[in-house]
């Protein structure tokens, strides 16, 4: 029997009752929704000044890993704009660099920033380490590359939605870890972060459709990790299980009530102050996941970005054009999780 569930926001519960009834994932569905067009990137540029690089760089592996540079229109080469690294969403098994764009290219507009997006690869495809490693090694071609980008070091947000949450808390730990990458902060939107599937929120959304359900969230942690024991998952990709939490950037956290993620978000940002850390977590009443990026035009969704951005600014000073009061962590050696 399905336990009790917080209420839908009525705003978001019409917008989505227009939505197709999906309630699981297989292979064969899969395949037909990687075939869905995305909203084209002309499409989220168009009326804004900005100005669009490709490049790619090479995996760990010598696979391609490409990158979309978005810096606004006329910045100096040697400017010392805030960065946005950016890693989408789709449960590690769909989307692209192109998916939930509108999101970063917002803090384009308000704080100048230049926004990378990178284009990991999916599972089942790959599985394990790889989607994170290619995540990382993205970041480590920016960093190296923040004179050339007109990016300051001391200003680089590592950012991403559901399972690019996910992901860029797990390049954020690799980077403390390894001592390579400056991070000023993090921010997890609704981050899929455990594998365990042991939640009250998780049992709460099993069995009929949803944005995200747990039959969804089980086929795609089986997708990345197939048969791994518990104990052989790596902390990278499912970081819930990392147990040291202390010495990362400042972290924004953000989760509806109506979501499988609502409890391990919590939980993590729990942990996060249990640490000595600083993290500001924000649980949306009556909110299914991704609905800020699904319904950008409903009330909740207009408040929560406020909220985001808010609490960004505070990060990022705009108008100083310098870093408050934050200590960008660079790392230190410590054995990998």
């Amino acid at each position: 029997m399905t336990p009790a569930r917080p209420d839908l926001d009525p705003e978001l519960r019409t917008l989505l009752a227009g939505m197709p009834p999906i309630s699981e994932l297989n292979p064969e569905l899969l395949a037909q929704l990687r075939q869905l067009p995305s909203t084209p990137i002309e499409t989220l540029l168009d009326g804004r000044a900005v100005e669009r690089r490709e490049v790619t760089v090479a995996g760990p592996d010598g696979a391609d890993i490409p990158l979309s540079i978005f810096r606004p229109a006329g910045l100096d080469q040697g400017a010392a704009a805030p960065c946005v690294y950016w890693i989408h969403g789709g449960g590690m098994i769909m989307g692209d660099r192109f998916s939930q764009l509108d999101i970063p290219l917002e803090w384009l507009d308000l704080f100048g920033a230049v926004v990378v997006s990178v284009d990991y690869r999916l599972a089942p495809e790959v599985t394990g380490t790889t989607l994170v490693d290619d995540c990382y090694h993205g970041l480590l071609w920016v960093t190296e590359h923040a004179d050339e980008l007109g990016i300051d070091p001391a200003r680089v947000v590592v950012a991403g939605a559901s399972a690019g949450g996910g992901l860029a808390a797990g390049v954020t730990l690799m980077a403390r870890d390894r001592g390579t990458a400056a991070i000023a902060a993090q921010v997890l939107i609704c981050p899929m972060l455990d594998h365990r599937d042991r939640t009250t929120s998780s049992r709460q959304y099993s069995g009929g459709p949803g944005v995200w359900t747990r039959e969804m969230n089980r086929f795609g942690w089986r997708s990345v990790l197939g048969d791994l024991a518990d104990g052989e998952v790596p902390g990278y990709v499912s970081p819930a299980l990392v147990e040291d939490l202390s010495g990362l950037p400042t972290t924004y956290l953000d989760a509806g009530t109506a979501e499988v993620f609502r409890d391990e978000d919590v939980e993590y940002a729990s942990r996060i102050w249990a640490a000595g850390g600083q993290a500001e977590l924000h649980v949306w009443a009556g909110g299914c996941h991704g609905f800020d990026a699904l319904y950008p035009q409903a009330r909740i969704s207009a408040a929560a970005r406020r909220t985001r951005n808010d609490w960004l600014a505070r990060v990022l000073d705009p108008v100083a054009g310098s870093a408050v009061p934050v200590q960008p962590f660079a790392g230190r050696d410590r054995t990998a999780a």
